[in-house]
């Protein structure tokens, strides 16, 4: 008899013992996943900062000033307000390129857009007197101008005469308005008959960049040159029509 209670009192206990051990292996085995997946998501939660850090570096590397450049002073220059610590040289590249007259089109009439644009913003003058302040203005023989590297031919009733020039400095000008502008100016290097000793652009800029279009001047007298206020040649890109040059004159 007491040894059958025994044996049942140790067939007891080791029941006991095995359900322990099967719930101290399932305890260990939630713990290892729960572990596994803590890691796991730990390190999505990691490659999520470094992703997020790295745009942010990479806004925070970005410069500010980067791409703005001479921009923001632009509208200001165009209209000839600058300082004279602004202005820098340039070079002949910086009006590169086949050139045509605006003077045709003043005269077909494909033109008068602008002029009608300009009086009804304008109480200074009507569409006919701001048209015919601009024929003084556009007139000119030369219908194209094209420069390669440091050679500019004119071009006037299809013939071309070319020459070389090279920097000759710039000069300011001051107009009676107030506002102020700038003559980039070019020397022929060596005799050519038939072309000017001088050419002066303006473009309403003050630094190097790369025409969209230019007032043209030019003859044998430096000075004299700088005193033409009323007679601007006007160049603008051959591949453009009448009306594209019309808007474009109408988007400043």
């Amino acid at each position: 008899m007491k040894i059958s209670l025994v044996k049942g009192f140790s067939l007891v206990v080791f029941g006991l013992m095995l359900l322990a051990g099967c719930q101290n292996s399932d305890a260990a085995n939630e713990e290892n996943n729960v572990d596994e997946e803590e890691t796991h998501n730990n390190g999505n939660e990691t490659e999520e900062d470094n992703t997020h850090k790295q745009e942010e570096e990479s806004e925070h590397d970005h410069d500010p000033d980067h791409g703005h450049s001479h921009d923001e002073e632009t509208p200001e220059i165009y209209d000839g307000y600058f300082e004279d610590s602004q202005i820098e040289d340039r070079e002949l590249s910086d009006w590169e390129g086949d050139w045509q007259s605006v003077y045709p089109y003043l005269q077909d009439g494909k033109l008068d857009e602008v002029f009608e644009y300009k009086a009804e913003h304008s109480d200074d003058m009507n569409a006919e007197e701001y048209k015919e302040y601009y024929q003084i203005g556009y007139e000119t023989d030369v219908d194209r101008i094209v420069i390669e590297e440091d050679i500019v031919s004119f071009i006037e009733n299809g013939e071309k005469i070319s020459a070389e020039y090279q920097y000759d400095g710039y000069e300011i000008l001051t107009y009676e308005a107030g506002n102020r502008g700038v003559r980039y100016i070019f020397e022929r290097v060596e005799d050519e008959e038939g072309l000017p000793q001088y050419i002066q652009f303006s473009d309403h800029g003050i630094f190097p960049t790369k025409a969209d279009h230019y007032h043209l001047y030019w003859g044998d007298d430096r000075e004299s040159l700088l005193n033409e206020v009323t007679n601007w040649p006007t160049y603008y890109p051959t591949e453009m029509d009448g009306h594209d040059i019309a808007h474009e004159m109408m988007a400043h």
